[in-house]
């Protein structure tokens, strides 16, 4: 059965794609720490993140550095912090989250409440970056 990450690559869910490429999906997170919290995923399958090759992980440690650059533009913040956690979905992913303090990347913290129209154009806004850049 595909995961839910899977479904919404494949658009059988719907998501706010911040940047794609060959091997990579990028999407905000529905819970997010702060405006622009983002997820990148590899199109392949795989539960853990360290069962991806070490070529695997390099491209998509790349394709993370890019949209964090792109998130960074749209979003001045000191730095783009990165977890790599995986319990909650069982399909490698990243998390990006724009940070000005530590306590941005807390995971136990009050997430931030988007309005639909704020995530799209939180998502359009780095989406039409990260092409900017990198397209």
């Amino acid at each position: 059965m595909p995961t839910l990450f899977s479904r919404i690559i494949k658009g059988e869910i719907p998501s706010y794609k911040c940047a794609e490429d060959e091997y990579h999906y990028a999407f905000l997170d529905i819970n997010p720490l702060k405006q622009g919290h983002t997820l990148v995923v590899p199109k392949k399958e795989v539960d853990y993140f360290f069962d991806l090759s070490d070529e695997e992980i390099a491209r998509m440690q790349v394709f993370a550095k890019h949209v964090a650059e792109a998130i960074k533009t749209v979003f001045p913040c000191r730095k783009v912090g990165q977890a790599v956690l995986g319990l909650e979905v069982n399909h490698a992913h990243i998390h990006l989250v724009p940070l000005d303090t530590e306590g941005d990347m807390l995971f136990s913290k009050s997430k931030a409440e988007l309005t639909p129209e704020q995530m799209r154009n939180t998502a359009d806004s780095i989406l039409s970056t990260y092409n900017a850049m990198y397209e």
